[in-house]
């Protein structure tokens, strides 16, 4: 989920050859490159399993933190140089890298396995992990996003949380619950498109603003985006949580582990990582709301294969392996229930098993997913996909600048107003390049 820095170039140069391993003695050794987070590791786990039933197979994987892989993965893949047989990307570099002919088409393979179940993939996650009707990547875990609150903090304060709640009660309960020792919220503060922008971004639709109207002209000097980050930016000063210019996603979920904070507006898989109290005493609601209805974003973790592999049968072997409805069953029984990576498999939601461990959310989870619609992410057209992101190669470096201003504002070292003008100036540059 969530820490995207790095603009995709073209790499000069070469990038370090090699495939990953040899394939002497029959043995076929492919290489993943994979985020660093708890179903990664949980994967890592398991590769063994894996091995005992393809002992032909060798399974290398490079776990690596997300701004690393993500710039070691782009040049890997934008050079053509092999390095990798698989890798972790997202619902953001999909369509971009299958235009760009830099990872491979999945549908023929998927066809050739008639187990695998793509139909049973949640159609919101299958739909922005395809480019004209293909699938070039499986998804590992999904996500939208809703807001986690701890029922006996709110309710100590008479305050009940609809499950529906609009950013104005949202602040209200936050301002309500503040105090020395619990903030009332936690929201991401921390620079980076895939960080504070995320959540943002999802503010600013529901308030009705857009990056760009349909014939790309920029939108950011407009009342909705200023009411949206003025909003934001209040909520985090009058009840959030100290220091939030540099609180990401591992910040709020830590701060909320540990009682600090009262809510928390972030990824649904946050959930699936909480402890002690607070997985004891959470409530979790959709994503809040002002003018635009259902205000989720849309996200998942995915395999792709790189064109230049040249093993790829065999890392479709193991991609298969990974990401099918037998690899679920295992998670849970062997790693525990708790621990089978949400949002990506309809079936997982009809498991007994699944449910006992996950009830409180799975739903929140997955009608947020079916409701996050990648196409009309705003209340007026846009000529772009993308929810917390605006899916062409140059939103990398734009989300980034945008949100340096928005950090600048919540440091107090400008104006939302004069954050708003540097970010018009440049989005209007990005806009001009699509025509």
């Amino acid at each position: 989920m969530s820490i995207f820095a790095v603009l995709i170039a073209l790499v000069a140069g070469a990038c370090s050859g090699g495939a990953g391993g040899g394939t002497g003695g029959g043995t076929t050794t492919i290489t993943l490159a994979a985020v660093d987070n708890p179903s990664m590791a949980d994967l890592k786990k398991l590769v063994p399993d894996f091995q005992a039933t393809h002992p032909n197979i060798q399974v290398k994987i490079v776990t690596l933190p997300e701004d690393v892989l993500r710039q070691q993965v782009t040049q890997d893949v934008a050079a053509g140089s092999g390095r990798y047989d698989l890798f972790t990307i997202g619902t953001y570099e999909v369509p971009l890298w299958a235009k760009k002919g830099w990872i491979e088409n999945l549908s023929p393979f998927i066809a050739k396995d008639p187990s695998y179940a793509p139909d049973d993939l949640i159609p919101g996650i299958r739909g922005a992990l395809s480019y004209n009707g293909n699938l070039f990547a499986v998804p590992f875990y999904g996500e939208s996003s809703m807001l986690m609150y701890r029922k006996d903090m709110l309710a100590a304060k008479g305050i009940t949380m609809p499950d529906h709640p609009t950013w104005d009660q949202v602040a209200a309960a936050a301002k309500a619950v503040n105090s020395r020792s619990v903030n009332g919220i936690c929201l991401r503060g921390l620079p980076g498109w895939g960080e504070q922008l995320a959540p943002l971004d999802t503010v600013v639709n529901t308030y009705g603003g857009r990056w760009f109207d349909p014939q790309w002209n920029a939108q950011l000097n407009t009342p909705q985006w200023h009411d949206a980050v003025s909003f934001y930016i209040n909520l985090l000063k009058t009840a959030g949580e100290p220091g939030a210019g540099n609180a990401g996603f591992t910040e709020c979920l830590n701060a909320y582990n540990s009682g600090k904070v009262a809510m928390w507006y972030d990824a649904t898989v946050a959930a699936s990582f909480f402890t002690g109290d607070a997985a004891k005493n959470s409530g979790y609601a959709y994503a809040p709301i002002k003018v635009k209805d259902w205000s989720g974003w849309l996200w998942a973790w995915s395999l792709g294969m790189p064109s230049s592999s040249k093993k790829k049968d065999a890392a479709w072997t193991f991609a298969d392996w990974a990401t099918n409805k037998a690899y679920i069953q295992l998670v849970g029984t062997k790693l525990g229930w708790q621990h089978v990576s949400p949002g990506t498999r309809t079936s997982t939601y009809d498991l007994p098993e699944y449910k006992a461990a996950a009830g409180a959310f799975a739903d929140v989870t997955l009608q947020s997913i079916a409701h996050a619609d990648v196409t009309h992410p705003t209340v007026d057209p846009v000529p772009y996909i993308g929810v917390q992101y605006v899916d062409i190669d140059e939103f990398q470096q734009l989300g980034d600048k945008v949100s340096q201003e928005f950090a600048k504002v919540i440091a107090g070292g400008q104006t939302v107003d004069q954050a708003l003008a540097k970010a018009q100036a440049l989005a209007t540059d990005v806009g001009k390049a699509q025509h």
